[in-house]
């Protein structure tokens, strides 16, 4: 890999020319680490269905995500923000994974890629009683295994490394119905992460049968994705139009508050599960299986600095938000109320290899003199209704990265990007000021392996359908051979992992002030 440094002069040279007035050549070293990950990240159900040519019965998959954005009648209600777009509309990984691929070590020079395996894809059947790895692969459908096994064989001839996330928010239809759960919450059977003992079995024993059965081709895993913010405010507090999550019930407070215990003890239960199941070292590092999660975090500011009120809010709301979940699954300091009191439970802690962070937006927080939900927390001391976002404030990636160093895990930046369907070049400005915030956040110690850009390929963003355009590549649902078309941040993205590094043409493109 050659220098950045040598590379900005080389560049200089070809954009500026000798002599006369050249602008100034940032002396900033933008170099990335041997072996820094550079990868883009994808999720099953988001990107699997779609297919332009295999029959939907088996591109798709039934699952509660399935049928909460299908069924016409979650569909017209109100408040549920559904687009309504059907699961055909999706990009057709399924089918297109070898030409994705391709593009992934071709045109971006990723070295990995993060995605999923889908629960209800291997186990369209429940597995409750079905017991050992020779049984559960009687129990699973062979196309999914081929399937699946099929990408990592791809992408293994391609020098691809693949992070794996077991559960990204999807479960299986047999194990959270989520129509009916919506519909009757308080009478409806199979309630996912409320079924406390049988999601918590039933998701160790899947964890293990892919650990057993995928160990020689994956090393890398990460039990749940953005188990908080999405899955517990998004499915059980309320909806808004920038997310709905099934069952999508309003303020079920001591429902959401079992549902975070649930996720916690169950990526516990799936890590032990993993590390001995998988004991194959697939990428020759000496390490058959590092195992860890993925988690949401926000970066926080109080509204105003000089109001003890704001700086406690947002204090209040760092806590809850970002370490609660997280001083449970490292330190083993459980939270079961929401109060500050923890309880210590050493089954619970040690069990995070790596920490994937996801980073979106900075939340500007007014602070309150008292609960706005007291049910749910005495420490929501802040006001929901006049909290403020920053969507694009990249910087906020640097100060997420610093607040979590102090866990002592390994950090993986396993998702961020920006919506940038116009082409506008939001997303390319974003690639190099969220990278060059992680060179800092490296070059301060801070101890983050690699960088994954959301997303691959246009896909189905959730609640939102196809409308959401966030994809390196952009994808048409309306064509019917779902091609793929690069945006100029594919380009941008590719040119800096090419490179191992941000070179000066970019980085005077879009200045970043220190």
């Amino acid at each position: 890999m050659r220098s950045v440094s040598s590379l900005s002069c080389f560049a200089a040279l070809l954009l500026f020319g000798c002599g006369g007035n050249q602008p100034d050549i940032p002396t900033e070293d933008l170099t990335f680490p041997k072996g820094f990950r550079f990868g883009s990240a994808i999720a099953g159900f988001q990107a699997e269905m779609g297919c332009p040519s295999i029959a939907k019965s088996e591109c798709e998959f039934a699952s509660d995500w399935s049928d909460y954005v299908t069924r016409p009648e979650l569909i017209a209600k109100k408040g549920l923000y559904l687009s309504g777009d059907p699961l055909s509309s999706g990009p057709g990984f399924y089918e297109l994974y070898k030409s994705d691929i391709a593009l992934v070590a071709t045109e971006l020079h990723n070295n990995s890629l993060r995605l999923s395996i889908e629960w209800g894809r291997v186990f369209p059947k429940a597995t409750d009683g079905i017991d050992g790895y020779e049984d559960l692969k009687r129990a699973a459908d062979p196309k999914a295994l081929a399937f699946y096994h099929g990408v990592f064989s791809e992408l293994k001839k391609r020098q691809i490394r693949p992070l794996v996330t077991v559960i990204h928010y999807v479960l299986p239809a047999w194990i959270h119905d989520a129509y009916g759960c919506h519909i009757d919450f308080a009478r409806c059977k199979n309630r996912g992460w409320l079924d406390h003992d049988r999601i918590l079995k039933e998701s160790a024993k899947y964890a293990g049968f892919l650990g057993r059965e995928f160990g020689a081709e994956v090393d890398d895993w990460a039990t749940e994705n953005e188990p908080f913010t999405a899955v517990i405010i998004a499915g059980y507090l309320f909806q808004t139009e920038q997310r709905t999550h099934p069952p999508a019930v309003v303020l079920e407070t001591e429902a959401a508050r079992s549902v975070l215990v649930a996720e916690i003890e169950g990526h516990a239960r799936m890590y032990d599960a993993l590390k001995a199941a998988d004991t194959v070292d697939a990428d020759g590092d000496g390490k058959p299986a590092r195992v860890g999660t993925v988690y949401n975090l926000e970066a926080v500011a109080p509204a105003d600095p000089s109001s003890e009120l704001d700086v406690q809010g947002a204090a209040n709301f760092d806590y809850l938000i970002n370490k609660v979940f997280l001083n449970a699954t490292i330190k083993g300091d459980l939270d079961r109320n929401l109060d500050g009191k923890t309880v210590h439970r050493e089954d619970l802690a040690g069990r995070m290899d790596f920490l994937g962070v996801n980073y979106y937006s900075r939340n500007i927080i007014p602070g309150s003199a008292k609960s706005f939900l007291p049910q749910m927390s005495p420490l929501l001391t802040f006001n929901v209704l006049t909290m403020e976002y920053d969507w694009q404030y990249a910087r906020g990636l640097y100060e997420v990265l610093s607040s979590v160093k102090d866990y002592g895990v390994p950090l993986i930046v396993t998702e961020t990007g920006v919506e940038d369907g116009s082409d506008s070049g939001a997303a390319s400005r974003w690639v190099v000021e969220s990278l060059t915030w992680v060179k800092r956040a490296i070059a301060e110690g801070i101890p983050v392996e690699g960088y994954y850009y959301w997303t691959l390929l246009d896909n189905y963003e959730w609640n939102h359908g196809m409308n959401v355009k966030m994809g390196l590549y952009a994808v048409d649902p309306k064509d019917p051979s779902k091609r793929r078309q690069a945006r100029s941040s594919a380009l941008t993205y590719g040119k800096v992992a090419a490179m191992g590094g941000i070179p000066a043409d970019l980085a005077m493109r879009f200045p970043i002030a220190k």
